[in-house]
């Protein structure tokens, strides 16, 4: 620093100021210092920032599956909007898990010197009695029935279910069918029980549930077994790459969609207006999720925010061409 000063014909406290982005300093002395850094290849000491700060200027984000449309594009979505904070993200996956992996994923991320924790949380980790997050870590959590504990943010599972329900029942469906997401999964099980709900408030029956596991050709294989159920004229999928295997195997057994058989989907992916026929489907903003994770753990980082309590962003639903009233005496 005292090298660029002496080359900028500044003081070290100027150079301070413009390498960290400070006020204060007039337009040219700003590009005399950015010269002469270039010129002798200075670089800012991130360590001893931090040092000096108190803070990194990282989040931490945990994930337990990047396999996932939903993880993989809240991901991007912190990452995008903790650049916008001027913050880095440090992403750790975790294979398994357990409480011993929580607890080890987070020792190394303190171990790696960042401020907070985003935590992405696909599977009912959260919610089983033996895990618990590191009380001195400051921790917002995606994906989680346990804002009773944390800090959480996440799209209204609920209420974009029960929407897409009172559109299949208002275009004339007697009921809807269920194709699921894994038993394990959070947002699979609470689109579960608003299905039901929504069914049960409307006083129609129960179809008997069926199950996948996010992908399309486990969709397809569910809808092996209703494409053969003549009684099925209408199913909410809880993901578009499912819905997409269900399309498949619709049209395999003659069941035109959506004349025959309508469908609605869960997420709205790019690719989802380009099915055969376009899907109607749950839009989720994950670009909105994720700038309201980064929000909240500024928030708590710098104790503005509370330490619990749950952030639902609406689900929208966006009508394409894969539902209509069902077929005439139906």
């Amino acid at each position: 620093m005292a090298d660029v000063a002496r080359l900028a014909g500044v003081s070290a406290q100027t150079v301070s100021r413009v390498s960290n982005g400070y006020p204060g300093v007039t337009e040219e002395t700003r590009r005399q210092v950015l010269a002469a850094m270039k010129e002798l290849g200075y670089r800012p000491n991130s360590a001893a920032r931090a040092l000096k700060r108190g803070e990194f200027r990282t989040i931490g984000v945990i994930t337990f599956s990047l396999s996932t449309t939903g993880n993989v594009r809240t991901l991007e979505a912190i990452a995008n909007s903790a650049a916008r904070e001027g913050y880095a993200v440090t992403l750790l996956p975790v294979a398994v898990p357990t409480q011993d992996e929580v607890r080890g994923a987070f020792t190394r991320l303190e171990e790696l010197a960042v401020d907070a924790v985003i935590v992405i949380m696909e599977v009912h980790l959260l919610d089983a009695a033996t895990v618990q997050l590191p009380p001195h870590v400051q921790v917002v959590v995606v994906d989680s029935d346990a804002g009773d504990r944390y800090t959480v943010v996440d799209t209204d599972q609920h209420g974009g279910t029960r929407a897409a329900v009172r559109h299949l029942l208002d275009l004339g469906h007697r009921t809807v069918w269920h194709l699921a997401g894994p038993g394990d999964s959070f947002a699979a099980q609470r689109r579960t029980d608003a299905w039901r709900a929504a069914l049960t408030e409307a006083g129609r029956e129960l179809p008997p549930l069926v199950r996948g596991d996010w992908s399309a050709e486990s969709g397809y294989r569910a809808g092996l077994e209703l494409a053969v159920r003549e009684d099925c004229t209408a199913v909410f999928a809880a993901n578009d790459q499912m819905a997409l295997g269900l399309l498949r195997a619709l049209h395999e057994h003659g069941r035109r969609v959506p004349e025959d058989v309508s469908v609605v989907g869960f997420d709205d992916i790019p690719e989802a207006s380009s099915f055969l026929p376009p899907l109607t489907t749950l839009h989720q903003d994950f670009a909105e999720v994720g700038r309201l994770c980064v929000q909240a753990v500024l928030r708590k980082m710098r104790q503005e925010g509370p330490e619990r309590g749950t952030t639902l962003v609406p689900a929208r639903l966006v009508l394409r061409e894969s539902t209509a009233p069902p077929p005439s005496g139906r």
